[in-house]
């Protein structure tokens, strides 16, 4: 588990090798607010054929804190990791927040990119006031709530108790931090501008962020492909591993085939 200081900040990533050739685009997973790399499951982390980075935001799971309060301030700290790594251009697969921190990233730096993978979020990330009040005043009720909302049919009552422990487990500014960032994140009539090929995954159960939302934005990207995971909530990574890891299979073979 190797670790890079970045912005004077001490980060954690994990890091699958299994490229043969060495000339397929990495791909790097971002978690979504108050998540952390395991929240992307062994089925993608270790995706078969490709060089896979998965990172520990800054507060998150084993990565020094502070947290940061804003999108593009992740994008930054992502891009310096990146730039340490001297990484070739690579697919940014973001879930949730992450998904906001790549199409900002796509928007910012797309020369960085060979692709990008948009999992359970939105172009808009709209959070209800009691959410971010309560975040750093009744964590323990605000996990409670979020919990039916974060998963659909097929999670199990493990995955719902790891939830709910994970959740509380994150220091209360670092939380609120995300769940701001998120608040006013809005790139919807940017959009047009990412000329990144773009996959969008949604699950027609996610109550966060609703498959209306993946449907948008697979809309308004001019180079987009949709998939929609029946029975998906909003962790459907977590709850259809296989299925979510085949979609992103799909489009970095199509990338690579290019």
């Amino acid at each position: 588990m190797p670790y890079l200081t970045v912005q004077n900040q001490r980060l954690h990533y994990t890091l699958h090798q299994d490229d043969p050739t060495g000339t397929n685009p990495p791909l790097v997973l971002v978690h979504g607010a108050g998540g952390n790399l395991y929240h992307w499951p062994p089925q993608i982390r270790r995706l078969p054929g490709f060089q896979v980075y998965a990172l520990d935001l800054p507060g998150h799971g084993k990565s020094q804190g502070p947290g940061r309060d804003q999108i593009a301030d992740y994008v930054e700290v992502i891009r310096d990791w990146a730039q340490a790594l001297a990484l070739p251009p690579f697919v940014l697969a973001g879930h949730s927040m992450g998904g906001a921190i790549a199409q900002h990233y796509a928007l910012t730096y797309p020369q960085d990119l060979a692709g990008i993978i948009l999992v359970a979020t939105g172009a808009r990330l709209r959070v209800h006031p009691d959410i971010l009040q309560g975040v750093r005043t009744h964590p323990q009720q605000v996990a409670e709530m979020l919990v039916d909302w974060a998963y659909g049919q097929r999670a199990t009552p493990e995955m719902k108790r790891q939830f709910i422990r994970q959740f509380v487990a994150v220091p209360p500014d670092v939380m609120v931090g995300d769940w701001a960032a998120c608040h006013v994140f809005d790139v919807r009539d940017r959009l047009a501008q990412i000329q990144t090929p773009a996959l969008v995954i949604s699950g027609d159960m996610d109550k966060m962020t609703p498959e209306k939302y993946g449907r948008y934005m697979a809309e308004h990207l001019p180079h987009a492909d949709f998939a929609l995971i029946e029975g998906g909530g909003h962790m459907l990574m977590l709850e259809q591993p296989l299925i979510v890891a085949q979609a992103i299979r799909g489009f970095l073979d199509k990338l690579v085939r290019k």
